[in-house]
């Protein structure tokens, strides 16, 4: 599906070093193996349909499970019993998680630590796969398989263009948001957080000015300092920010909006280093944040 972001099976096929009519052909007859157009093609280019975007979001994800069963045994057949697999998410702050790995590095020199980053569905298939070792998201696990650690708290803010109209609030709730553009990812590029944010609109029936753009968040906040409209960030993200944004903390029915971060790993890997990462969280994090 490479075409769905060169516009073009031409661009697609320079993009991947084959013959265009490869390419082409090899679309065709996968829409025939499917039964479904994939693409819609004008002469100004091609775009893909509504079918051709629910089957690229689950092929992704089937790409994603592969890549972490392929990591997962080069990493046994090279005996590396050492090296730590961490997932993240998006979503999880740089302080915070700069802090925590700086630490690890400074306990555990030998380990050969390997992060990567991956949709919220792919971290918690890696998990499951072997291809990571430990994922650290701001979500409890969603079965009983699964241990988790609860780690850190985090605000969640609104992050608005200097001269927006909520820029004068101390503090911004839900129906603020009403008569407001609210960028946002797509589904199939959002995050744990995302997500929340997009289940909370939904319950306050506030979607009729909310913008979805098939970009990563940090797009989503360049479009906010751009004027587009407002998004929403966590307070660890503050620092990336220069003066053309403010924020604001988003308080609901509760009071302030947060989200707690989790590590999950699965009670029976045996890798050392886990083991040790997971004694410097239990260090780090002596008294559970979640609450």
């Amino acid at each position: 599906m490479v075409a769905q972001g060169c516009g073009s099976f031409r661009k697609a096929a320079e993009l991947l070093s084959v013959q265009h009519s490869a390419l082409s052909r090899t679309v065709t007859q996968l829409e025939a193996q499917v039964g479904v157009t994939l693409f819609e093609r004008s002469a100004t280019g091609v775009r893909p349909t509504l079918a051709g975007l629910h089957f690229l979001k689950h092929a992704t994800a089937i790409l994603e499970q592969i890549k972490a069963l392929l990591e997962a045994t080069s990493g046994m057949g090279l005996g590396q019993t050492d090296q730590l697999r961490v997932g993240l998410c998006a979503s999880v702050g740089a302080g915070r998680l700069g802090e925590l790995l700086a630490d690890f590095r400074r306990h555990c020199t030998p380990t050969n630590l390997v992060a990567t980053e991956r949709s919220p569905t792919g971290l918690r298939r890696s998990l499951q796969d072997s291809g990571s070792d430990i994922i650290i998201v701001p979500r409890r696990p969603d079965s009983a398989a699964v241990h988790a650690r609860a780690l850190w708290r985090e605000r969640v803010l609104v992050l608005l263009p200097t001269n927006h109209a909520l820029a004068s609030h101390e503090t911004v709730c839900w129906p603020d948001l009403r008569d407001h553009t609210t960028l946002l990812a797509t589904p199939d590029r959002a995050d744990d957080v995302e997500e929340m944010i997009e289940s909370k609109i939904l319950m306050h029936g506030i979607t009729q000015n909310v913008q979805h753009h098939d970009v990563s968040r940090h797009l989503i906040h360049r479009l906010t300092s751009l004027g587009f409209g407002l998004s929403f960030i966590l307070e660890s993200d503050i620092a990336t920010f220069g003066n053309n944004v403010v924020y604001r903390e988003l308080h609901d029915e509760q009071g302030q909006v947060d989200v707690c971060f989790y590590a999950h790993w699965l009670p029976n890997n045996r890798n050392r280093a886990l083991h040790t990462f997971l004694s410097l969280l239990t260090e780090r994090y002596p008294s559970p944040a979640d609450r």
